[in-house]
């Protein structure tokens, strides 16, 4: 397994990046995020780059297709090829969306799955064997949604907190997808963030979306992180403590020193949160 353990604030490793970041990484990041399925089996330049940056920093893998609540079985020959490509590059934790993208075929979008009993029991029992392939325990995220299932008996934070005690698995927390769901579906975000099971909490993201309308906001990783999201993470390390945390941004990628501003900002949280954590205990 492997001893560089994530911690402090990260960023996304995107290729637009690569070759500022191999100039100097800037003291800021302690840790980068990948998505397994834009490298693997990537060979030539790109793959000495991956090696490159993974031979020297921690790294988190962040899935994109597994497709967790999806009607199809789940794709273990693709789960044992994660497994080879996680220890091969010595990367402990592996996350993925609570959601599904695929019905008989990729649909290229996360979308919601059903908030009732029998979706609990069906996600966990994948999830769980995702694990035992993967022979770790893994996050599941938090996902952003735009319109709700059918049918739901649960509400989301129940159906959240029900899924990860079947499982057993871990919380990758997005507290940009709290606050995108709260003007979506109008709900309190705080209220929904202190519902949470803290103690599964081991990874969180935070990123920018775009405003479509007052009450319809879309997740796109693709802005600066906004006041509202930045209190949020506040809150959550106020309520359970600091966490490594993530700045997304997937596309309208700015110069590298214009992201590690806000990865500065994530740092001087932490920072903060973790020194009034000690002053209490002293």
């Amino acid at each position: 397994m492997n001893t560089k353990s994530i911690h402090g604030a990260g960023l996304g490793l995107r290729r637009e990046l690569i070759p500022a970041l191999k100039i100097q990484v800037p003291a800021a990041i302690n840790f980068f995020e990948i998505a397994p399925e834009n490298w693997i089996d990537m060979g030539g330049a790109f793959g000495r780059d991956l090696r490159h940056f993974t031979e020297q920093f921690p790294m988190v893998c962040h899935g994109l297709s597994l497709s967790l609540g999806g009607p199809t079985p789940l794709d273990e020959l693709f789960l044992k090829r994660i497994k080879l490509f996680l220890d091969q590059h010595h990367i402990d934790l592996y996350t993925e969306h609570l959601s599904y993208c695929s019905d008989d075929g990729h649909l290229y979008d996360l979308l919601p799955i059903p908030f009732t009993q029998e979706a609990v029991h069906y996600v966990a029992e994948r999830i769980r064997r995702a694990q035992d392939i993967l022979e770790r325990q893994i996050a599941v995220e938090n996902a952003s949604y735009y319109v709700a299932a059918p049918i739901s008996e649960l509400s989301e934070i129940d159906f959240i907190k029900a899924v990860l005690e079947e499982a057993d698995c871990l919380l990758h927390l997005d507290v940009n997808n709290i606050y995108v769901n709260s003007v979506n579906h109008n709900y309190d975000p705080v209220a929904f963030l202190h519902g949470l099971p803290g103690e599964r909490i081991t990874y969180i993201h935070t990123a920018g979306h775009y405003t479509e309308a007052e009450d319809l906001i879309v997740d796109t990783h693709g802005a600066d992180v906004i006041d509202p999201v930045w209190d949020l993470l506040e809150e959550t390390y106020r309520t359970f403590g600091v966490f490594p945390t993530l700045l997304e941004r997937d596309f309208n990628i700015p110069p590298l020193q214009d992201l590690v501003r806000e990865v500065e900002h994530i740092g001087q949280l932490q920072r903060c949160y973790q020194a009034k954590q000690y002053a209490q205990k002293s």
